[in-house]
């Protein structure tokens, strides 16, 4: 548990900091955000409120793809909002379009490896990526085709309601899910053992379950 915690809680740290870099770029929101957007237009309620209510709702869907939060999930939630504001204290606000873009890659490319790192942890993923590995493991498909479909599918969604989309959006949205499916399996072998998802359904037991010594189901 504590080599666990070591690898999970600098994780979900730099996952907030990657969020701060994708703000300060400024070249469009992640696809949850625009959903947010897009949902805050027509029912009148602030973004931070409706976020944390589509977290909730998030985890409900985690039921029928046998997935359950652990203390990575917890962990998630009060650490990442840290880690952003961290990284919008550390970092100054790009003015050449050059320089956003850069800003723009990094973070996603951190992202990406943070989602390695903290999930690699196995010890819950967070709301959002639970959907990721949740697809994958119940259905076999391939992480990133799991990951490019719900941001696909949020950006959509959240677009026609009235959310704002930029570059940055669209890319992120595409890219962000091939990038997991690289990152992932090099923090867990779960996903390094299976890396398609193939055999995802014929698991062995400890695999399929992987338990806190609280016997949570993560």
């Amino acid at each position: 548990m504590p080599r666990k915690l070591l690898q999970l809680i600098p994780g979900l740290i730099l996952y907030g900091i990657a969020d701060a870099f994708m703000i300060r770029a400024a070249i469009g929101v992640d696809s949850w955000t625009v959903f947010a957007q897009g949902l805050a237009v027509h029912s009148g309620f602030g973004i931070g409120i409706i976020t944390n209510v589509t977290g909730l709702i998030v985890l409900l869907l985690w039921w029928p793809l046998r997935q359950k939060p652990g203390l990575g999930t917890i962990l998630n939630i009060l650490l990442v909002g840290p880690g952003i504001e961290l990284g919008l204290w550390l970092l100054p606000t790009p003015e050449e379009m050059w320089l956003r873009i850069a800003y723009f890659v990094l973070g996603m490319l951190l992202l990406a490896l943070a989602s390695g790192i903290y999930i690699g942890a196995r010890l819950g993923p967070g709301p959002r990526d639970g959907l990721m590995t949740g697809i994958h493991l119940r259905f076999g498909t391939p992480i990133w085709i799991g990951r490019t479909g719900v941001e696909l599918t949020v950006l959509l969604v959240g677009w026609l309601l009235g959310g704002n989309v930029g570059f940055g959006t669209l890319a992120f949205a595409l890219l962000i899910g091939p990038l997991c499916g690289i990152t992932l399996p090099l923090f867990d072998r779960r996903w390094r053992n299976d890396p398609e998802g193939h055999s995802a359904t014929q698991q062995s037991d400890e695999d399929q379950s992987i338990s806190a010594p609280s016997g949570t189901l993560l």
